[in-house]
């Protein structure tokens, strides 16, 4: 009987590692499968319906949060924010045109950017201030305290100028909120055009640099945009509320003259690159590090926006914090420019040979981009191995510029393959299934794969927010990267 024991234990010994094995293996290929594949849920896809009434509490901002040497504000997707929503099916149409129109203005302006590009003349001084964007398609408001008032702005991560419209103004479009008003707030500081700050900052704030009438007359700024729209009228420090920080002297636009589409906000804060920017302004406080979550679709849903980092232990991360460095570029210096070095669908890596070139597909990061642009070959190669992974679902009419898509009515959730972006360095972006497809009809019988093609192989790719949809965007501004994490976005 011992003898026997003794032999039990011993085979249970020899087999241990190989049931271990055997679990291991099994779990590994479970993740494997989770990495590889996501749910779609389309009954929870709250989507707005035609006429649909927005509830006034649902565009009310809440409090800052003050955390660990960090400032985070909520953040709202602007379509929920103007009332009623009525004739779905045009706007997005609309905002797909507007997407298209701004991504051309972007498109030109590198290309004229790099034809005026010499080694020996790459300031930006020699650029002109025209970034070329639709602002129907910046969809994301956060609401800040300018001197002693409270301003929702549009978020934008490719302008540097943070400008509101002013008293007295002699042509304002309607906004939702009291117009600034400097003469009612003590700390408000006109900027004199001859002063040093001036000659510093009009290049990148694009005014006339005129000075005729002496020290006494302001600086002035001129911000066009691709559509038409633009913002004009002088510069002036003020005390910037971010949390409980205050930034002295923070330099804005006081906009007299502005037209176009800005929806009824208060204007436009900058997150871009330069000195002007916010970032670059509350850097001492802050140290250069912003970061954002972007809300999904869903009618009230609202993402963040922070200032700084701290320890990252506020941010709400479901998966590693992945880096890739920012790629200079002098042409664009106020934008967020990597290299897209490969693409995974449901695990599998596609072959391309422009994403296999030593640096791969240079790309904007752009927040003020609705849907992502691929050079041909990478989208085609994107799409056929999409298509080939998802043949069992039926297919719909092209919508606008998206030519793959799916008709799901009748469905109640179906298995799409993971799509990941990888960039230098080992940064990773996995897509969410909310920013994956974009839902043409809310009822699911016309949803298309949210990507589409450049018209040329080697124009830029620009990283659109539709894709950014529940990630962590982290922005390191002194350390030149940038970081990826998927998050459920809320506040």
């Amino acid at each position: 009987m011992e003898t026997a024991r003794s032999l039990h234990s011993l085979l249970l010994l020899l087999l241990l590692p190989l049931i271990f094995v055997l679990v291991d293996a099994r779990s590994s290929s479970i993740d494997a499968i989770s990495a590889f594949y996501q749910t779609l849920v389309l009954n929870e896809q709250k989507l707005p319906l035609m006429d649909m009434k927005i509830p006034a509490t649902d565009c009310i901002f809440h409090k800052p949060r003050v955390e660990k040497e960090t400032a985070t504000f909520e953040m709202k997707e602007r379509d929920y924010c103007s009332g009623n929503i009525k004739h779905r099916d045009k706007n997005l149409q609309d905002r797909l045109i507007l997407d298209e129109i701004h991504v051309d203005s972007l498109l030109s302006r590198f290309k004229y950017a790099t034809s005026l590009f010499t080694p020996h003349d790459i300031s930006d001084t020699h650029l002109p201030l025209t970034l070329g964007t639709s602002l129907q398609t910046l969809n994301y408001l956060v609401t800040v305290r300018i001197g002693p008032q409270n301003l929702t702005l549009i978020v934008d991560t490719g302008s540097d100028l943070t400008w509101v419209q002013c008293l007295p103004c002699h042509l304002c479009y309607n906004q939702q909120q009291p117009l600034f008003d400097p003469s009612n707030s003590p700390s408000f500081v006109p900027l004199p055009c001859n002063s040093n700050n001036c000659s510093a900052f009009q290049p990148t704030a694009g005014g006339s640099g005129a000075c005729t009438n002496g020290s006494s007359n302001p600086c002035d700024y001129e911000v066009n945009y691709g559509d038409g729209s633009y913002s004009r009228g002088d510069l002036g420090f003020e005390t910037l509320k971010l949390g409980n920080v205050s930034v002295e002297n923070f330099i804005f636009g006081c906009g007299r003259n502005n037209k176009g589409l800005f929806g009824g906000t208060s204007g436009l804060i900058g997150f871009g690159r330069s000195e002007l920017s916010v970032v670059s302004q509350s850097s001492s406080v802050y140290g250069g590090v912003f970061s954002y979550c972007l809300p999904s679709t869903e009618t009230g849903s609202s993402g963040s926006l922070t200032l700084g980092a701290g320890d990252f232990s506020n941010f709400r991360n479901i998966s590693p914090i992945s880096y890739t460095k920012m790629v200079p570029n002098p042409q664009m210096s106020n934008f967020y420019t990597l290299n897209l070095t490969g693409i995974t669908v449901g695990g599998l890596k596609l072959v391309v040979p422009r994403l296999a070139s030593s640096n791969g597909v240079l790309s904007l990061l752009d927040s003020g981009t609705v849907i992502t642009r691929l050079p041909p070959s990478v989208y085609k190669a994107l799409k056929e191995e999409f298509e080939r992974q998802f043949s069992v679902y039926r297919t719909a009419p092209g919508y606008s510029l998206l030519d793959t898509c799916y008709n799901l009515s009748g469905l109640k959730q179906v298995k799409t393959p993971n799509v990941k972006l990888h960039f230098e360095d080992e940064g990773e972006m996995s897509v969410d299934v909310g920013g994956l497809f974009y839902y043409v009809k809310s009822d699911g019988s016309q949803i298309c794969l949210a990507f589409a093609s450049l018209a040329d192989e080697y124009q830029i790719g620009i990283i659109g927010s539709y894709q950014q949809k529940n990630q962590r965007v982290i922005y390191n501004l002194k350390e030149s990267k940038v970081g990826f994490a998927g998050e459920r976005c809320s506040f």
